[in-house]
């Protein structure tokens, strides 16, 4: 990544032959792979590809989600990824491309496939729509997991209020970071108020935890005391 702005400070760069291991490379199965079928009939595979000599789609010509990674390796952006999330560098990419590609239809993941070198700097070979339907899906499935993993740990009682506002502070800055390098412009002013709001989340997820296990909470802030509420 060319932008150093953000959280990390090991951003990935061009520089560094570092690369993942077996099985993630057994997950970033490259174009020509199955995968998973889940929300295949989501799959637009009607189209035939451009040729090298035809000229690019235009919103594939415009689209410039990723451009501040121009020059960065697969590898090193899987590295970065894999190092403080659960999902490779061909999720998130795809997983996007998916989102910024829904028509009414379903996604465009022939077009997404066929161009993916062209929309994502970091991507160096086509990707059959299968391919592209798998790595959506697995993005998904993680997604799934992990929030059920963190949703435990709130609500189980094992951290305190200021642990899980310490905790949300780290999580946060890395989603902003993994936004900002997408291109979305974050105000200071609309970044402080989604913190507030996360904290007022994180405080309610702890008290309604609470009452399912029969415990009291005490504020850390004002030193009110939440009881249990009885049905």
């Amino acid at each position: 990544m060319n932008d150093s702005s953000g959280p990390p400070t090991d951003v990935p760069g061009s520089d560094d032959p570092t690369g993942p291991d077996d099985t993630e490379e057994a997950e970033d199965a490259p174009h020509g792979t199955g995968g998973s079928t889940a929300g295949s009939d989501e799959v637009n595979d009607t189209a035939d590809g451009p040729s090298e000599t035809e000229e690019l789609p235009p919103d594939v010509r415009k689209y410039e989600r990723f451009k501040k990674m121009d020059g960065a390796r697969y590898e090193r952006v899987n590295e970065f990824l894999r190092d403080r999330t659960y999902i490779t560098a061909r999720e998130w990419a795809i997983a996007r491309l998916c989102a910024d590609f829904r028509t009414e239809t379903g996604v465009e993941m022939t077009k997404i496939g066929e161009n993916l070198p062209e929309l994502v700097p970091f991507m160096t070979d086509t990707y059959t729509p299968q391919a592209v339907n798998q790595a959506r899906y697995s993005f998904e499935e993680k997604v799934t997991k992990s929030g059920a993993t963190f949703l435990y740990g709130a609500m189980s009682g094992f951290f305190t209020a200021e642990d899980l506002d310490e905790m949300m502070y780290e999580v946060t800055e890395i989603a902003k970071f993994l936004l900002e390098v997408e291109g979305v412009d974050l105000a200071v002013a609309d970044e402080l108020e989604a913190e507030d709001r996360i904290s007022a989340v994180m405080r309610e997820v702890r008290e309604s935890s609470a009452d399912l296990r029969g415990e009291e909470v005490r504020c850390p802030e004002c030193g009110h005391v939440h009881e249990p509420t009885e049905e």
